[in-house]
């Protein structure tokens, strides 16, 4: 009897044991399928995450670059702008004045198809600065600005020189529109003008001369050189600017030799300074 019970209490011992194995190993297989399921879903998460941080850059440069072509203004929209309204152009350069090296800008006489521009203070490397040769387009950024009537762009950058496309200007003879409200339609424009009259230029001891060194006769050889001339009754205020045409140039030296009833014809830039005040770059006497 002792050997039945024994045998009873065996079999149902065994049972047990059992029951709990199977039980132990299928939530072991359940935990694991679910761990895996888990790091499949976030590898799948993550996968998804990074390609659209990717898809949102990709689309981000995109549209920094469509915006940088859009910020490109037409002379029409530059002209448009107010004052103090951050501008872009491309343009192509005319002419540029010294580098100053100590502060890293340049100005430069710009013009495109439509109009000219006057780049003042531009900010670029002195590299950049040698690269620009007559004709080169250049992108400039900055601000549009008045300063005693002439319109420039003020605390302006070299974005970039635009390979490719060269321009030159060909001279606007601005003769006949001297003295009328058309002239400042063709401000930083480059002009010329025919069939002037050298008259005397007063300086501040009321002396008279064909020229003078500063706008007042205060200044020296090597500064900038101002001379009058008139034309249909009207007299005008032309100035070699020392920074573009020093007194090395032939335009300085032919300004020197001037002699007041002289014919002559020039040719410039048509920068403003309470009116017409033309940049010259060139002066020849009629024969």
């Amino acid at each position: 009897m002792k050997k039945l019970i024994s045998a009873i209490l065996a079999l149902c011992l065994a049972c047990s044991m059992a029951a709990c194995a199977g039980g132990t190993t299928s939530e072991s297989s359940s935990s694991a399928a679910e761990s895996s399921a888990a790091e499949e879903s976030s590898a799948v998460e993550e996968s998804s995450s990074e390609a659209e941080e990717s898809s949102a850059a990709e689309d981000s440069s995109a549209a920094s670059e469509e915006s940088t072509e859009a910020a490109v203004m037409s002379y029409d929209e530059y002209m448009a702008a107010a004052i103090d309204d951050a501008v872009t152009i491309q343009a192509y350069v005319q002419a540029k004045q010294s580098y100053y090296a100590e502060q890293g800008t340049a100005t430069v006489y710009l013009q495109d198809q439509d109009g000219g521009y006057f780049a003042y203070d531009m900010k670029c490397t002195q590299e950049d600065y040698d690269a620009m040769t007559e004709g080169t387009c250049i992108q400039v950024s900055g601000y549009k600005a008045e300063w005693s009537g002439e319109i420039e762009i003020m605390d302006g950058q070299l974005d970039q020189i635009v390979e490719g496309d060269t321009f030159v200007a060909e001279p606007l003879d601005a003769t006949e529109l001297l003295g009328t409200d058309e002239l400042e339609q063709h401000q930083n424009e480059k002009v010329t003008f025919t069939g002037l009259t050298v008259a005397p230029s007063t300086d501040a001891n009321g002396n008279e001369a064909a020229f003078l060194y500063n706008y007042d006769g205060s200044g020296t050889q090597g500064d900038d050189v101002y001379f009058n001339v008139s034309y249909n009754g009207q007299t005008f205020s032309f100035v070699v600017e020392s920074y573009l045409c020093d007194s090395s140039t032939e335009v300085y030296k032919a300004v020197e030799a001037l002699e007041v009833g002289q014919t002559i014809d020039c040719e410039g830039f048509l920068y403003w300074y309470e009116g017409a005040n033309p940049h010259i770059t060139s002066v020849t006497v009629a024969e």
